[in-house]
């Protein structure tokens, strides 16, 4: 019998998911050294873009992450960048798991994918990590995770060779004009508040022009934390990582401080006592995170928020527009289509905060 045929979190692999196991096999058994006796493939329930298999043998268990099948927006789904910049954090203290194989080769799955080692560890999957146990472990779990991220902004990325990762320099511009196209590429009705954003935006990109590896989805149910200790052993789904500026990825992590608990993505808090769970507040992590990385302080933090959640609006329409043609990663992606609208208005109610 496989390693681990049966995990929780995973499924048979969907119908319109499904590709040549066989070929597969034959694939894997002709590349990877050592595998032993029959492979057999399961697909996990979450995650909304790149679609996730896990691959276990007699003895281990893999990772297999492809594009989804069906027309793609433009540079969406790219598994060769995960795997490059995985592959290029191997020897850095950022946790990443260790790359297997990447394979450009869409005959074997139908798509471009790639096979990494399996982490074991503990996904909290809810925003408030409930399974964390104690208050006292919740807060230290959460300041793992913004060490965790002040550790990959400290990166030395021109070192590691991704100089050509991204475009160094006026990357809030930039995402604020790819979202925008990435939006009204998938859109499927008119919404005031998004079009406020759209018109907002360009007009009051931050002066501030760091350029770091940005990760680009961070949040906690992206890490894998140890099984017993409050650390973080995997950041995972680095689909939309590049050359960016930190403060985004800082201000996508605490969108969680301004949405509420109830709603189909379950990444929010702010209807939640924070103090009597141990999570810290928005200000204590935004101070957590600039004495790890030698900020003294952050200007226009609103613009950053608003950005975060209009981008995040932008890949969840994405994700709801092909639930509705059938193609999503998950099953739960038909129910996304309330959620834009809610980013967006929150986004715009952050504008107007001053």
């Amino acid at each position: 019998m496989p390693a681990k045929a049966h995990t929780p979190e995973t499924t048979e692999v969907r119908n319109e998911h499904r590709f040549d196991e066989a070929a597969l096999v034959r694939y894997l058994q002709e590349n990877i050294e050592g595998l032993s006796g029959p492979i057999s493939v399961r697909q996990f329930k979450h995650g909304q873009s790149n679609p996730t298999f896990l691959l276990s043998d007699t003895k281990k268990n893999f990772i297999l992450r492809k594009q989804p099948p069906g027309k793609l927006l433009p540079s969406a789904h790219a598994v060769d960048r995960e795997y490059r910049i995985l592959s290029a954090l191997q020897n850095t203290d950022v946790p990443v798991p260790r790359m297997v194989l990447f394979c450009g080769d869409a005959s074997i799955v139908g798509t471009p994918f790639y096979v990494m080692e399996m982490i074991e560890g503990r996904v909290f999957r809810d925003a408030i990590a409930s399974e964390a146990g104690s208050p006292a472990e919740r807060g230290a779990v959460f300041d793992a995770m913004i060490d965790t991220l002040a550790k990959i902004h400290r990166v030395d990325w021109q070192v590691l060779g991704l100089a050509d990762f991204g475009k160094p320099g006026n990357y809030m511009a930039r995402q604020v004009h790819r979202w925008t196209k990435q939006y009204q590429s998938s859109r499927t009705r008119e919404i005031d508040s998004m079009n406020r954003l759209m018109a907002w935006l360009p007009q009051n990109i931050p002066a501030d022009d760091t350029t770091t590896i940005a990760h680009g989805d961070y949040r906690i149910d992206n890490l894998i934390v140890h099984p017993i200790e409050p650390r973080v052993v995997a950041v995972l789904d680095w689909e939309l990582s590049t050359l960016g500026h930190p403060l985004a990825d800082l201000a996508y992590n605490c969108m969680c401080y301004h949405l509420p608990s109830e709603n189909s993505l379950g990444f929010g808090f702010k209807d939640h006592d924070l103090r009597s769970l141990g999570i810290p507040s928005e200000s204590e992590n935004i101070a957590a995170y600039c004495r790890r990385t030698g900020r003294e302080r952050i200007a226009d933090w609103n613009f950053y928020l608003a950005f975060g959640m209009f981008r995040l609006a932008a890949i969840v329409q994405g994700v709801y527009r092909r639930g509705l043609e059938g193609i999503a990663s998950s099953c739960d992606a038909v129910s996304y289509g309330t959620i834009v609208e809610l980013l967006s208005d929150t986004a715009w109610e952050v504008v107007n905060r001053g």
